[in-house]
């Protein structure tokens, strides 16, 4: 349900701000746009520690039912929206970033309770079928959206709220919780710092991509920069913090533990190179080829979600096979040949042309799906059984905030870098295409002067910016204006530039995964689960019995699994 709202939202952009009268190509309008994809991101991403801290206090199953009843709560705030302009804007932004705090509650708990519930041997094939639910509501959202926005943009939201209390109510009345629960004060210093740090870094990235003064970005921007060093500044504090409490809200003793470390390392630099992909392969769709290939702007949404299904049967062909297999035979090889399988597939989708032939697409998409999935149920299996039962859910929201984080920080690279290869030969390239056109000098300077991050959000909501841009003009054009403002001449127009654009960011996504391979490599030797936890701890994971706190602790290589440590963290 959180992973379809998520999608759902980002095709139905078009819509949403025809519904609410807002025009996208006014760039003060460019920080609603960016809000009403991020803000949910960035709420989720800083709360998601402290519910997980919570659920190992009080209990992952209340954590968790709550956040069913607060994200069908805000779902039909959502669809209420009578406001327009600047305010329905807000308003809809409003209640996404509430809504956050309900799918933090679920992120935070979700694989902690999982990890309760199954025996290590098994945690990998759970995993992977979390993880198909996931990436699976992430795709059907995209054609969800494509189908209900056109008829009311209303219902992309409501479409939730069936879901949201059915889930409610099963939640409540099935789930049951297993963990291991002990008493502890609630670390406020360290919320409150890593909340202010972690929110003025997110927010001074999100403001970062758009344009200030003079400038394509707003990374010279003096505020920008004093949200990111103040943000740096703080979350530092946050560490000194955190190494001097007695109950922390980041346990940072977990780090001792190379698997959980190096893990981490490799999910978030995966999750930097995957973050922005649905970005850009939805403008490449959406703004170019659909349009090329005679789709109306106004289609180009539905069509793209439909076209990008291959990327989705990727995933979720591997994901559950290789958590089934990892549990057997450890989880290193797919978690490294995953990653390098995902940089691989980078690398050919810089070979395309960009107008490209489907089925190479498609079987590009499908191969960057394969290596996600490859990577991504072993990698979080390994990371969760490394970690002790009475953490696992603040080892949880730790990696889920780093995966977070890193999708906001992977839309501010994959935009930054996009906006570099652009701004290079935009201007000159829409200039000389608009006054070959007909289009006045002076006019065609004004107009190739727009920021590149407009022309990308042009394309990325199915629009044709000329039509608006020039709708003064048209009639004393040659045509009528007829060339300009039809399906061909806006995509031949930016698929230089994007194309360079769109390589610089990829050669990114290849580094990160690369890296992401190394990291898994120094996770430690692989051994299948089965072999480091004896059939009493798998009773006892399985049954939910106290004395599973030490015993269920995936210990690292050199220690005897039947061996009591007296330190838990290795």
């Amino acid at each position: 349900m959180v992973m379809i709202n998520q999608s759902i939202v980002l095709i139905a952009l078009p819509d949403i701000f025809r519904g609410i009268h807002l025009n996208p190509l006014d760039p003060a309008n460019t920080s609603y746009l960016l809000w009403m994809l991020m803000g949910f991101m960035v709420v989720t991403a800083v709360l998601v520690v402290t519910f997980g801290r919570l659920g190992d206090m009080f209990g992952r199953v209340r954590m968790y039912n709550m956040g069913f009843a607060v994200f069908t709560l805000c779902s039909i705030a959502l669809s209420l929206t009578w406001l327009h302009g600047s305010a329905g804007a807000l308003w809809l932004i409003g209640w996404r970033v509430v809504q956050g705090i309900g799918g933090a509650l679920l992120f935070a708990n979700s694989t902690a309770i999982l990890t309760d519930a199954f025996p290590a041997k098994q945690r990998g094939t759970a995993l992977g079928i979390n993880s198909i639910a996931a990436i699976a509501g992430s795709f059907i959202g995209l054609i969800l959206g494509g189908v209900l926005a056109p008829v009311n943009w209303k219902m992309i939201f409501l479409v939730s709220v069936p879901f949201g209390i059915f889930g409610t109510i099963w939640a409540y009345l099935k789930l049951r919780d297993t963990g291991v629960r002990r008493k502890a004060r609630m670390d406020w210093w360290g919320n409150i710092t890593f909340a202010v740090g972690l929110i003025s870094v997110l927010v001074g990235i999100t403001y970062g991509i758009q344009p200030y003064g003079s400038s394509t970005m707003g990374w010279s921007n003096p505020k920008v920069l004093a949200e990111l060093i103040g943000g740096v500044v703080v979350l530092i504090a946050f560490v000194i913090i955190e190494m001097r409490v007695k109950e922390p809200l980041f346990r940072l003793t977990l780090f001792r533990v190379r698997a959980f470390t190096a893990g981490n390392i490799a999910s978030l630099l995966t999750a930097l190179g995957r973050g922005g992909l649905q970005f850009m392969l939805i403008i490449w769709l959406q703004g170019i080829w659909l349009p090329l290939h005679g789709y109306s702007f106004e289609k180009t949404p539905l069509w793209a979600g439909i076209y990008m299904i291959p990327l989705t049967i990727g995933f979720l062909l591997s994901a559950p096979l290789s958590g089934w297999l990892s549990d057997r035979f450890g989880a290193r090889a797919f978690t490294v040949g995953g990653a390098l399988l995902t940089a691989a597939s980078f690398l050919a989708l810089m070979t395309l042309p960009t107008n490209f032939s489907y089925w190479a697409f498609a079987l590009l998409i499908l191969v960057n799906g394969l290596g996600s999935g490859l990577f991504a149920s072993p990698n979080r299996a390994e990371i969760m059984n490394a970690v002790p039962a009475e953490s696992r859910g603040v080892g949880a929201g730790m990696t889920a905030t780093f995966q977070n984080s890193s999708m906001v920080l992977s839309i501010g690279i994959f935009f930054s870098l996009m906006v570099t290869g652009l701004s290079h030969t935009l201007p000159h390239t829409m200039q000389t295409g608009l006054v070959q056109h007909g289009v006045p000098v002076a006019e065609a300077h004004q107009i190739a002067q727009l920021p590149p991050i407009a022309v990308l959000f042009a394309a990325f909501l199915g629009y044709n910016p000329f039509q608006q841009l020039l709708a003064g003009h048209l009639s004393s054009l040659p045509d009528k204006g007829a060339s300009i403002t039809g399906k061909s001449f806006f995509p031949h127009l930016i698929s230089g530039p994007f194309h360079q654009g769109l390589v610089i960011a990829f050669w990114f996504a290849v580094a990160a995964c690369v890296v992401a391979a190394v990291a898994s490599m120094l996770t430690g030797r692989s051994k299948p689960a089965a072999a480091v936890e004896s059939l009493g701890s798998e009773l006892a994971a399985v049954s939910g019995e106290a004395g599973v706190a030490l015993s269920e602790l995936v210990i690292p290589d050199t220690t005897d699994a039947a061996t009591p440590a007296k330190d838990p963290m290795g």
